[in-house]
């Protein structure tokens, strides 16, 4: 048998790195299929690989500057997407919530220290600072659902930041007290270096980002200099005492008015901290948890409990208390809770400044017990936080709906349509024809995508002849249509590319009409295309000319009308009835509906529509018997990870190919929070957390009048 452990730990950079991107893309899929928050993930890979786990890696020097890069980046990006002039309304309600989510956990930690482990007084108030202070490890959940802006959030960030600062206040006058310099000439020369730092910064930073931005346009410079600020920021905080993390957050409120959310810089921005330095943080975070050392009893165990215990229970209590005194829903409590409940680098860093103190009698004012037991609590916050988190988000996404008031006229459309073959092309436009509005035409988007192959040239002039006869039957309607042959090596990021450059809305794209019994049912380009682009894609098969068209019949999955998408889909299939004349009748759960109902009615109230209970997905297949040859089965499905995502909607290929083969067919995958694609995400100032669904239709318009108009 080989001896495989003279090959690790691995030391070689480039397999370093290899190992960690591969944990850094397994990882989401493995917990996306768990239902465990990716986050998770991302710290049990670290302790799976570190040294006290399988010991493939160790933390070496490269985990130390990216995932200090990764603290700083989940700062930087919290002050970037906060709504600031919601913050100036509230900074009362953030002042209150810091100071609660500070001092509760703090005294309840000093207590519990002191009655229960009988440690030293200078010992427990470190402890008290660590646990007071929290990190907003679970932030990237709340843009996942496009929650940002929320108030409840808008509170968890800003009281982070001051109880942070409050914290790391503390932890300098521990540090003071054990140098002998305490008194009133240190807390003036401490208050001034503050007060001198966000004053420079505050001169400084915006003057040169306008200079700069006004004069250099390249993505790549403008991109360095954010970071060349966020660095210094960052730097010159540690020089003067606090953690650099205050430095990045501070930078990144300076900033947030220059970069505004809907930007190509702010997407960059995002991108590099998602995907490398925060999950690099992460698993460094992992890499230091030791969990086999909870099997040796002792002392371990009660640090653990008693610093669990005490300081999640009083951030759970400030954010309840919180939440009730400023007459928030219990959701946004729950959000609050998530939060501000997680512990990471900031508590590692004062609990290793501890480590160079001493009491009075010699002592460590930490020994290694606590040392292990803040380690192995951040996993257990951690997970706390991202689990509050995400069924946080839920709830809120659940609550802030109210359909009747959806205005389907304001959403400015364009609609791309890929095509290939000419027998199938015409039946793609003519459904994206039957779904325009009768008083205003939206323009249409023909694209044919060829290989980039030594044939290439005479499938572009063949593609050219298809898409020059879709514009002559598009103007036949009077709409107007764009066309575009495009070389390409991949399909699917053809199309996915010019979907961005095009700004469309949505895609129409024809469905094969074979009958295939595989497993591969969407086949690698349709997976990557509704994978990699969140934007609503209708995927037809239509087998007969749509004006023979007599009923439309939708089968809505349970939870639906808390997407996104919901009203474009919903308004889509309305004027699709509407244009051709035929009744539709949805399947699907009383509550949606309801609202599937009220929608029609008030604003298609000429379609002859009807509703059909449908309790369970699993009933699907027996829809096949009443599908005739003249009806369009329209599925609803939705994206892996999504609020109306079941784990039954993986059966759906074999459903259709076994049941509804031959039969005309629409699968639509709705519009979603958080597009891969776009280049911008948008979300306006909120003021309350309960709002109506046609403010966030409307944010959405807002967001495509903007791209209209961008440079």
């Amino acid at each position: 048998m080989p001896n495989w452990s003279q090959y690790f730990p691995i030391t070689d950079p480039t397999l370093i790195f290899f190992v960690v991107l591969l944990m850094i893309l397994s990882a989401p899929i493995i917990m996306g299929k768990l239902r465990i928050p990716h986050i998770i993930g991302m710290v049990l890979a670290g302790m799976l690989v570190g040294e006290y786990g399988l010991n493939v890696l160790v933390r070496d020097a490269s985990f130390e500057l990216f995932g200090k890069v990764g603290l700083y980046y989940i700062m930087f990006l919290a002050a970037l997407e906060m709504d600031l002039e919601g913050m100036k309304r509230s900074k009362r309600n953030i002042g209150i919530f810091g100071l609660l989510t500070f001092s509760l956990p703090a005294v309840f930690t000093f207590v519990a220290a002191k009655c229960w482990l009988d440690y030293s007084t200078v010992t427990c108030l470190l402890l008290g600072c660590l646990m007071a202070s929290n990190t907003l490890i679970a932030y990237p959940i709340v843009g996942r659902y496009g929650l940002q802006q929320k108030p409840s959030v808008a509170l968890s960030v800003g009281s982070s930041m001051l109880a942070l600062f409050i914290a790391l206040m503390g932890l300098a006058a521990i540090v003071a007290v054990h140098q002998g310099d305490i008194g009133i000439v240190f807390w003036i020369e401490f208050l001034l270096r503050i007060a001198l730092f966000c004053v420079v910064l505050c001169l400084l930073i915006p003057r040169l980002t306008r200079w700069f931005l006004r004069r250099y346009s390249d993505a790549v410079m403008q991109f360095i200099f954010v970071l060349g600020i966020l660095f210094m920021s960052a730097a010159l905080s540690d020089a003067i005492q606090l953690e650099g993390i205050f430095g990045a957050f501070f930078s990144g409120l300076i900033l947030n008015r220059y970069i505004p959310r809907f930007s190509p810089l702010m997407n960059r921005i995002e991108f590099i901290g998602n995907a490398l330095f925060i999950p690099y943080f992460l698993i460094g975070v992992g890499m230091l948890i030791n969990v086999r050392l909870l099997f040796t009893g002792g002392q371990l165990i009660g640090v653990v409990l008693c610093l669990t215990v005490a300081g999640t229970l009083g951030k759970a209590l400030a954010a309840y208390a919180s939440s009730l005194a400023f007459k928030l829903p219990l959701s946004s409590g729950h959000m609050m809770f998530g939060l501000t409940s997680a512990h990471a680098a900031g508590a590692i860093a004062m609990v290793m400044t501890g480590l160079r103190l001493t009491t009075p009698e010699g002592q460590p004012v930490i020994d290694d017990a606590i040392l292990n037991g803040v380690v192995i609590m951040i996993l257990f916050t951690c997970v706390i936080s991202s689990i509050v988190t995400e069924w946080a988000a839920q709830l809120i996404t659940f609550r802030d709906k109210d359909f009747s008031t959806f205005e389907p006229a304001a959403i400015e459309e364009k609609t791309l349509i890929p095509v290939k073959y000419p027998e199938y092309a015409d039946r793609l436009v003519q459904l994206a024809m039957s779904m325009q509005r009768e008083k205003r035409r939206t323009p249409l988007v023909g694209l044919n995508v060829v290989y980039d192959d030594a044939s290439a040239g005479y499938y572009q002039q063949e593609g050219r002849k298809l898409l020059d006869h879709l514009t002559s039957v598009a103007a036949s309607a009077d709409i107007p249509m764009q066309t575009q042959v495009r070389i390409a090596a991949n399909i699917a990021n053809g199309i996915k590319h010019a979907f961005k450059e095009f700004q469309a809305s949505e895609i129409i794209i024809g469905m094969h009409s074979h009958v295939d019994r595989s497993n591969k049912f969407w086949g690698d380009f349709h997976q990557s295309l509704f994978n990699g682009l969140y934007r609503q894609i209708i995927m037809a098969r239509i087998t007969q000319p749509l004006n023979t068209l007599r009923r439309i019949q939708v089968a809505v999955p349970s939870r639906a009308q808390y997407e996104p998408g919901f009203y474009r889909w919903l308004d889509h299939l309305a004027r699709m009835a509407a244009n051709l004349e035929c009744r539709i009748l949805f399947h699907g759960r009383g509550d949606s509906l309801a609202m599937i109902s009220d929608f029609v009615k008030n604003n298609y109230p000429n379609v002859r529509m009807e509703c059909a209970t449908m309790e369970h997905w699993n009933e699907l297949p027996q829809l096949a018997t009443t599908i005739a040859a003249d009806h369009m089965f329209v599925v609803v499905t939705a994206r892996k990870g999504t609020v109306s995502y079941k784990s039954a909607l993986d059966h759906l290929p074999y459903e259709i190919t076994n049941h509804f083969s031959g039969k005309n067919l629409m699968i639509i995958f709705p519009d979603q929070h958080g597009d891969p694609m776009d280049e911008m995400t948008f979300a306006q100032p909120q003021h309350t957390e309960e709002r109506s669904a046609y403010e966030l239709i409307s944010d959405w318009l807002q967001k495509k009048l903007h791209k209209k108009n961008r440079t």
